[in-house]
């Protein structure tokens, strides 16, 4: 479970998340449960906070920011933990005097009918903690100047790679490549895609 000595100070985090009507916060958790079972790449902060917003909730990006982090840091540990719904509720209070009764029996509602199934994922996780390429653009241009091209005025690709690590944080890597090696690259990602329908 998150300690209060975190940075942000887990009392206003759990004083905003309180805030949170129950159909509201039961939303922003089925966000994140649904992540945490695999369902989905990532949990989409922007699309929570318009869901806050519709709601007539007040809250500044850091402190959304700060709830989704706290509760998927919550979640995911009594994932691993394989902790009981009552197990995570007093997790919760020992972290923090500031929980209203209506939140915890969201949370612990929640953890009841979901938590074997995150318990479940994190274990596969566990054994396969690997990024996931979720999605892959690429353009071509023309060299001015490179390390790598032998002459200027070259054609080049530029790839970039858009992955979710084992931690949920979507990050993005880009890195150029000649004509040849691109044709080869899409080769090897041909042969990995027919690999991948026999199985």
């Amino acid at each position: 479970m998150p300690e209060p000595q975190e940075s942000y100070g887990v009392d206003s985090v759990v004083e905003n998340i309180c805030r949170l009507p129950p159909d509201l916060l039961t939303e922003a958790c089925d966000h994140i449960l649904t992540y945490l079972q695999g369902k989905t790449s990532g949990v989409d902060s922007a699309e929570v906070s318009q869901t806050f917003q519709r709601a007539g909730v007040r809250l500044d990006h850091e402190a959304q920011r700060n709830i989704i982090r706290f509760l998927t840091l919550t979640f995911r540990s009594g994932g691993k933990s394989n902790l009981s719904a009552d197990e995570v509720v007093t997790k919760l209070e020992e972290g923090s005097t500031k929980w209203s009764k209506a939140s915890l029996q969201v949370l612990r509602g929640l953890w009841s009918e979901r938590g074997a199934l995150v318990h479940a994922q994190q274990e596969a996780r566990a054994m396969l903690s690997v990024s996931q390429l979720v999605d892959m653009e690429w353009k071509l241009g023309t060299a001015v100047s490179s390390d790598t091209c032998r002459s200027l005025n070259s054609p080049y690709v530029t790839v970039l790679l858009k992955f979710v690590e084992p931690s949920g944080q979507i990050c993005r890597r880009s890195f150029e490549m000649t004509i040849p090696q691109f044709q080869n690259f899409h080769k090897q990602f041909k042969e990995i895609a027919a690999l991948m329908e026999t199985v």
